[in-house]
């Protein structure tokens, strides 16, 4: 027997005489570890000393996509947060035995109850979004700023917060690499392309001056010569789409979700993506690789011979 599977067997004794938890209770804690442990056997982990916090990770990943080809269906959010609880338990159980050094689960987070992703754009409708605000020598100020508005937050992947807490400086001379500070005040840098940075240079140049009252070096402003807010910047999303004619949906968050798509769709490493959004953690990430697995599902059985 391995070394996970002795010491989950233990642990379910421990729980029955220790804690006295009832005989549904036990039976359903037995079954998410034999699931647990049968994943790390197929993965070729037989010593529970041995797993890292991205096997864990990547556990919980693999239970909310399911495995149709295994008949193994897609867990819900709170199906899998309960698999983990007891995963943890089981490292916890094993930290506190010596029977490993570093209990690797206590920092995995499970998949938030309930979560959907909201709409997302495709390639063709984001530019449709963002070639429908004007630009150049027709264009006015409110037009170049929301063009910017738009293009850095499809340009970067940044929360809309992120976006309009942006400074002059961190725009001007930014060479390709923006300064980007998130939750938490963590900082990270990401990369901005041709497009935003077009679009960053034309407001700044012909459009802030029409606004500025020399208040303030926030990049984005509203007419009145303040900082464009949070809820500003979303009710001219949401106007743009509009007069775009898109009818999906359109929160704050609905070019992130569409950046994060296109990368991945795009071949783009899951890793990479979590650094570029500021995920603390890849489990947040890897919601998006079920939207492209099911694209990648829909091509298969649409150009397959034998789908």
């Amino acid at each position: 027997m391995s070394q996970h599977k002795e010491l989950a067997r233990t642990w379910l004794n421990h729980l029955a005489v220790e804690r006295g938890l009832s005989k549904n209770t036990l039976s359903n804690y037995r079954r998410d570890l034999e699931r647990y442990t049968d994943w790390l056997e197929a993965a070729g982990i037989t010593e529970l000393s041995a797993v890292q916090t991205t096997d864990i990770e990547a556990y919980v990943t693999d239970l909310r996509r399911g495995d149709p080809g295994r008949g193994r269906a897609p867990l819900a959010a709170s199906s899998s947060g309960r698999a983990l609880v007891v995963a943890r338990g089981l490292h916890k159980f094993a930290a506190l035995e010596d029977a490993v050094a570093v209990d690797v689960a206590a920092e995995v987070s499970p998949p938030a109850t309930g979560r959907t992703l909201p709409d997302t754009l495709n390639i063709e409708e984001v530019e449709k979004l963002l070639e429908s605000v004007p630009t150049g020598e027709g264009a006015t100020a409110l037009d170049l700023r929301d063009r910017a508005l738009l293009e850095l937050l499809y340009g970067t992947g940044a929360r809309i917060s992120e976006v309009t807490a942006l400074n002059v400086d961190d725009l001007v001379g930014c060479e390709g690499l923006l300064r980007i500070t998130g939750k938490g005040d963590k900082q990270r840098i990401v990369p901005v392309g041709s497009a935003a940075i077009k679009a960053s240079e034309e407001y700044l140049v012909r459009a802030r001056p029409v606004f500025t009252k020399g208040k303030t070096h926030i990049a984005l402003l509203n007419t009145r010569g303040g900082a464009l807010s949070r809820q500003s910047a979303w009710a001219a999303l949401k106007t743009r789409a509009q007069r775009a004619g898109i009818t999906k949906s359109i929160s704050p968050h609905t070019l992130r979700h569409s950046y994060a798509t296109h990368l991945l769709e795009g071949g783009a490493d899951v890793r990479v993506v979590q650094e570029l959004l500021g995920h603390s953690s890849v489990t947040t990430t890897q919601i998006y690789t079920h939207v492209t697995a099911e694209n990648l599902r829909q091509v298969w059985a649409s150009s397959h011979p034998r789908a």
